[in-house]
């Protein structure tokens, strides 16, 4: 089969943070990930069976350092790269730019956000179901001025599709079967406004919630049934000021030729399913792309 260049998921989100120690106390303690390793000044999470999902490294700013996209085959990565060519992106390592990954490159696309393109081989694939643990790293949702130029950008590199179209403003879009696997909202500015994990049912988001109210902390928002991908989620803000979003019950896309449905912007049903509010300020958080 000939390559198209196509991401096949979500692989990780590496960030800087002011506090390394609130941030990965945080990650541990709070949400249940595993340090697979540290160097002192930069630390490596995961749910499961991945090496790293998340990565915190100390700086002087709190920022999204790059995002990582995998592609299931060494023709895909090149083929993905020949689109970042065509497209004249700034192309900043044509190595992997973090530890522990074996072949791939980064480029920098609308808006400043770096992508680390790679191919990964995991030695073992089976989740499994913890009392503390999610599952997995599932989407993340990012903010953009010109979010229509998100939208092509990530569907002509990384062949993503849209899945739901909110008022033609925001965009969930699809890359394997997941309802999404990034979130594009047009916003004011241009920020990551959260990190999504699956959870295995919604006792798991209960018990976050209990841990917060354990540590004198509180959810942000949730939980909620979204509209678009019809989620259960609950939210809360980590110490460097991203969004955590843990969800279950996802729609899942088998067909990817299923087409797009469209909500109404205004009516919050798309957002909240149960009681169409929203909580002031919520959409407010988020970090910045790092400038390269």
């Amino acid at each position: 089969m000939t390559a198209i260049g196509a991401v096949s998921e979500i692989g990780y989100v590496s960030m800087l943070t002011r506090d390394l120690t609130a941030s990965t106390k945080n990650a541990i303690d709070v949400f249940g990930l595993h340090e697979t390793d540290s160097t002192g000044k930069k630390v490596f999470l995961t749910a499961q069976n991945k090496h790293h999902e998340l990565v915190y490294t100390q700086a002087e700013e709190d920022a999204v350092d790059h995002i990582g996209l995998v592609v299931p085959s060494k023709d895909e990565l090149d083929a993905v790269r020949a689109k970042v060519d065509r497209g004249g992106y700034k192309v900043v390592s044509e190595n992997p730019i973090e530890d522990h990954i074996e072949e791939g490159f980064a480029f920098v696309g609308p808006e400043g956000y770096t992508w680390q393109i790679y191919t990964e081989k995991l030695p073992y694939s089976m989740l499994k179901r913890g009392s503390l643990t999610a599952d997995r790293l599932g989407h993340v949702n990012i903010q953009a001025i010109d979010s229509h130029a998100q939208r092509d950008f990530l569907h002509e590199v990384f062949d993503f599709v849209v899945s739901d179209n909110i008022g033609d403003e925001h965009f969930f879009m699809r890359c394997n079967n997941d309802h999404h696997g990034i979130a594009v909202f047009k916003a004011p500015r241009t920020a990551m406004h959260h990190h999504a994990w699956q959870a295995g049912n919604i006792m798991d988001l209960a018990r976050l919630g209990d841990r917060l109210a354990r540590r004198g902390a509180r959810l942000a928002w949730g939980p909620v049934r979204h509209g678009a991908g019809d989620n259960i989620a609950v939210y809360y803000v980590e110490p460097n000021g991203a969004v955590i979003e843990y969800y279950c019950d996802m729609e899942t896309i088998r067909d990817k030729n299923r087409p797009e449905r469209w909500f109404d912007a205004d009516d919050l049903y798309w957002i909240n399913q149960w009681d169409g509010q929203v909580p002031p300020g919520v959409l407010d958080y988020g970090v910045k792309p790092v400038a390269r």
